[in-house]
């Protein structure tokens, strides 16, 4: 299945930006905090854009395909010269809670997990109940960023974090995550 579309994409997805209100309001204070939050957070982005919309999110993927040509910042962190460069989307209700552009090694990449990645219907954060990972914070790539960009628009650098994923303590991800404003589903928003 690499290589292919996993889950076709609906042209109504609304992709604003996360803080695009104003920070003066209880709206906007909220926001600010969540993001904060967002960017911090260790455990799965996937469970937390669950938790707030209370189900199951819809999950899209954009691209996927193995390649050699990735940015010179991927191969800084992780091993090896061939990878499988996954792009996904997180919505709930029409708007994009997350973009995430994903490099993964395939010569660090366990069986299960490659077999998992390769059917394309779960996020990769379901991993994380099956295998021993740990997030390290790296700097976000330039060079990621804009293949990011250039494949979903709205550039929202503020609102973008990258780490290495490692599985059973072997770095093997470098994923790219932007928070967008489907995240702020259920805070205020209203200008009070």
């Amino acid at each position: 299945m690499i290589g292919q579309l996993m889950t076709p994409i609906t042209p109504t997805l609304r992709r604003p930006y996360f803080d695009g209100i104003d920070r003066d309001t209880v709206a906007g204070q909220w926001a600010t905090a969540v993001l904060k939050f967002l960017l911090a957070q260790d455990g799965s982005a996937t469970l937390i854009c669950e938790t707030l919309i209370g189900g199951p999110v819809a999950l899209a993927v954009l691209h996927q395909q193995i390649t050699e040509d990735v940015p010179e910042a991927v191969r800084a962190h992780l091993p090896g010269q061939r990878f499988i460069e996954r792009q996904v989307c997180m919505s709930y209700s029409g708007e994009v809670m997350m973009d995430n552009l994903t490099y993964i090694s395939l010569e660090q990449l366990d069986p299960d997990v490659r077999w998992h990645l390769e059917q394309g219907t779960a996020p990769i954060g379901y991993i994380f109940d099956v295998k021993q990972t740990r997030k390290r914070p790296v700097p976000v790539p330039e060079a990621v960023l804009s293949v990011l960009w250039g494949r979903c628009g709205v550039p929202d650098p503020a609102c973008a974090r990258s780490y290495v994923l490692e599985i059973e303590k072997t770095s093997s991800m470098l994923i790219t995550e932007s928070f967008r404003a489907g995240m702020r589903y259920g805070l205020p928003v209203g200008g009070a």
